[in-house]
């Protein structure tokens, strides 16, 4: 007579199955930190730590990056014949991007809402994210 098969196992005898624990575990060891990583992500470009206006000549505009592509610009915030202080920014919406680049050398006032702690570079070089453009009247 031959061993009987899982199937024909004693009743209330359940077989044990250590592969299937091993998959369970190695799933929950890759699928945790990427979950982890992906709910990090989603907040820190969600939630902003603050948001405000600066004003400034806007000489720098240019659409950066090996991979992931952002647009990524220069104002400068100091007036006159001083010595410039540049602030570095990031523009993630396309239509925004083409307002941008329409006000390219003017004045301008740029909206933003600032978002530290962005984990990697495909969302921008700055933490920085312009959100609106408007041409300064002198």
């Amino acid at each position: 007579m031959t061993d009987p098969t899982p199937d024909e196992a004693a009743p209330g005898v359940v077989p044990s199955k250590p592969r299937r624990r091993w998959i369970v575990w190695a799933a929950a060891i890759v699928v945790t930190p990427l979950l982890l990583f992906g709910i990090y992500t989603a907040t820190a470009l969600t939630w902003s730590y603050s948001d405000g206006d600066r004003s400034g000549g806007l000489y720098k505009f240019s659409r950066k990056g090996w991979i992931c592509k952002t647009w990524e610009g220069e104002l400068n915030i100091t007036p006159g014949a001083a010595s410039p202080t540049i602030w570095y920014f990031t523009v993630r919406d396309d239509d925004v991007a083409k307002l941008v680049n329409g006000a390219l050398g003017q004045k301008v006032a740029l909206h933003y809402s600032e978002h530290p702690g962005v984990p990697t570079s495909c969302f921008g070089d700055t933490h920085y994210y312009v959100t609106a453009v408007r041409v300064v009247k002198e």
